[in-house]
């Protein structure tokens, strides 16, 4: 009889970590995570890694198993945890936990990647100074009208995303989102996903306590000791780039701590967004 893989997603901050480890105890697994920044050993507070206490709690997997300095994408990711998930399987498991809330990733696990066309890099160049001499709002106003669909799923305050969605529109004539329609991988196992949410009202109060106590943890000293990193995909990341931006001195503590609430609300909402389109998802309401 083939396994079955329990992915608990949802919005950041929504509960996702406690309620994973509650489901793995009950059921004698481990906790897999399925975040995209999480794998990164030098990113703790700011990417509310699992505290000492959760981590002992149960096994986890893909926590702090990469540095910032090897790339690691979504495709490689897909590898590596359906290897893992097969493993584990065959070692006894019955049903494993996943857990997180990378939304690329979690696809990756469920469908298997879209074959996208190669880069340009001409077209990315020029974009890449676009966004520097006019900022990401310009180039997000540009996607909203070349591939809306794409713009409203994509974390638009991420340059590098943007610039990536509008490389495709403009080398091949067609939005990135026109690839994302091939037939979903075979998987050997069956996949249940529990979404969490909260009232809108609630959430953003986790939000807001959340980021407060990554001030009170040191996120300030912890971004410092990533500013020789700040270039890299991985550090491109809500809390890491508005805390490089109050040590440039373009703004102060204050308004560095309300752009990351305010950054990961918005970050949260595309979220929902992209999980409200998924009729396989079985929801569940938190309060």
């Amino acid at each position: 009889m083939p396994g079955t893989l329990k992915i608990i997603l949802g919005p950041t901050a929504v509960g996702k970590t406690d309620y994973a480890i509650k489901e793995a105890l009950s059921l004698g697994s481990p906790v897999i995570s399925c975040d995209s920044r999480q794998v990164f050993r030098e990113m703790t507070i700011g990417t509310a890694v699992p505290d000492s206490s959760q981590l002992a709690a149960v096994k986890h997997y893909f926590i702090h198993t990469r540095s910032v300095t090897e790339p690691y994408t979504a495709g490689m990711y897909e590898l590596d945890a359906i290897a893992l998930i097969e493993s584990l399987f065959a070692q006894g498991h019955e049903t494993l936990v996943m857990a997180g809330g990378s939304m690329f990733y979690i696809d990756a696990v469920c469908r298997g990647l879209d074959d996208l066309p190669p880069g340009d890099p001409l077209i990315r160049s020029a974009l890449a100074g676009r966004l520097a001499e006019e900022g990401v709002e310009s180039l997000a106003r540009q996607l909203r009208e070349l591939d809306p669909v794409t713009y409203d799923e994509i974390d638009i305050s991420n340059g590098r995303r943007v610039i990536r969605a509008l490389e495709v529109c403009l080398s091949t004539g067609k939005p990135l989102s026109s690839y994302k329609t091939r037939t979903p991988k075979q998987r050997s196992f069956g996949i249940v996903k529990i979404g969490l949410r909260r009232q809108r009202d609630d959430l953003r109060e986790r939000i807001r306590r959340r980021t407060e106590h990554m001030f009170e943890e040191g996120l300030e000293d912890e971004a410092r000791s990533l500013l020789p990193f700040r270039g890299l995909t991985s550090l491109d990341t809500v809390g890491y780039r508005e805390m490089f931006d109050y040590i440039d001195g373009k703004c102060s503590l204050q308004e560095a701590q309300e752009a990351i609430c305010s950054h990961t609300w918005n970050y949260a909402r595309r979220q929902m967004t992209w999980w409200k389109r998924d009729p396989g998802i079985i929801w569940k309401d938190l309060t």
